[in-house]
């Protein structure tokens, strides 16, 4: 649902957390739902804000139980330090919250029940989104940094099933909770939206994985430089296989080895590129090197 637009950026809310604010009047505590609701949305502009001062367009904000989701240049991913730095914004601006609301409560300007609870709302969020696990702010920090080390869509893959680990967790542990009288059914519902998301974000991988490549000839052309990867390969090696190596912010040069380990040749990253879209991922990087004429070998 549509409620508004800040700055050209359209926020939503998700049906989940209207049935929060739901379940927070029906319990009479709408104020508290208010509340949530405020530091779900500061959490988000944060990232947008952040966004923005690093060139990235953000389109509108969609408000989930657990955080919200800023749907952005999806460019802003393959490029590990600016998706850092967004998805730090987040948690940076609760703690801020935080510190300002501990401020209040020294000088004598709180509401002993909403203000604990609202520094209580602020920590939760912050620390929620710190788990290591799509597609919370801290999953992407850490998908940022195994994408340097295993090649972007290994990395979505690991971040995501942690993800869909920490859901699966915390609908446990939130049905325990509600039975035993010390949560209530918001940590059920963020569980579900959690292992909803990150299954979604991880059957997205392989769509994210085909964009990155893409990019990377981008990324060159704008750069005019890119850092280098060298590479070696089995000529009979897939071109599928090849590039599930690739990692961010790098040109890769691939040198290629016969079965009897002798040089062939080398083909660079944007070669075996336009060879996987145009031939396919089955196709042998060795077929993009000629064959070596009899009377030269």
């Amino acid at each position: 649902m549509k409620i508004g637009r800040v700055s050209g950026v359209e926020i939503h809310l998700n049906n989940g957390f209207l049935a929060l604010l739901g379940l927070f009047f029906v319990a009479g505590v709408l104020g508290k739902g208010l509340i949530a609701f405020a530091v779900v949305l500061f959490h988000e502009l944060a990232h947008v804000v952040t966004a923005r001062r690093l060139g990235v367009y953000v389109s509108d904000i969609e408000l989930l139980p657990f955080g919200g989701v800023s749907r952005m240049d999806g460019e802003v991913i393959f490029n590990p330090a600016r998706e850092v730095y967004v998805a730090a914004a987040g948690p940076a601006s609760n703690l801020l919250l935080v510190g300002v609301g501990t401020t209040l409560k020294n000088y004598g300007l709180w509401e002993d029940n909403l203000g604990q609870f609202f520094l209580q709302c602020n920590l939760m969020v912050a620390a929620f989104n710190l788990l290591p696990a799509l597609p919370l702010d801290g999953g992407r920090v850490f998908r940022a940094y195994l994408a340097r080390r295993t090649g972007f869509r290994e990395a979505t893959y690991r971040v995501a099933q942690w993800g869909q680990f920490w859901g699966a967790a915390i609908v446990l542990g939130g049905a325990a909770g509600l039975v035993l009288g010390f949560s209530g059914l918001d940590i059920i519902i963020a569980g579900f939206f959690l292992f909803y998301v990150a299954t979604r974000e991880k059957s997205l991988a392989p769509y994210y994985f085909i964009r990155h490549m893409a990019q990377k000839k981008k990324e060159l052309i704008s750069a005019g430089v890119l850092p280098g990867e060298q590479l070696v390969s089995l000529d009979s090696t897939r071109l599928g296989d090849i590039v599930r190596v690739f990692v961010p912010r790098r040109f890769h040069m691939v040198f290629l080895l016969d079965r009897n380990w002798q040089y062939r040749g080398v083909v660079s990253e944007n070669q075996i590129i336009d060879a996987l879209f145009s031939q396919g991922p089955d196709v042998p990087v060795g077929s993009l090197i000629p064959p070596v004429p009899p009377e030269d070998r």
